[in-house]
């Protein structure tokens, strides 16, 4: 649900199929967020159509950005040190929260 500029969700984490020998993992936010999100921050993204957000996963956080998806709903990147601390693998769920930076 979107609160303001912070979105909280649970979804799962999938490696992106471009880069799969890389490992990069990402997790996909709710399409209505992405929807809101886009409408909020048009004109002030940055390349790619990112934006600049806090994320969190159960206690870690950190600064990242998230970028549009081909379905149209923003992906978050999960490095691997974070998956690590929260013993996360592809394909398991995550609780995510995600505050934009550039509002």
């Amino acid at each position: 649900m979107l609160r303001g500029v912070r979105v909280d969700f649970e979804n799962e984490l999938w490696i992106w199929d471009a880069r799969k020998g890389e490992s990069w993992t990402f997790v996909t936010l709710p399409m209505e967020a992405s929807e809101d999100i886009r409408h909020l921050t048009e004109g002030i993204r940055r390349g790619f159509g990112s934006l600049r957000v806090r994320a969190s996963v159960g206690s870690s956080t950190w600064q990242t950005s998230i970028f549009p998806g081909s379905d149209g709903a923003f992906v978050l990147p999960i490095k691997r040190a974070i998956r690590k601390a929260q013993h996360l693998e592809p394909g398991d769920t995550a609780a995510v929260t995600v505050q934009l930076l550039d509002l």
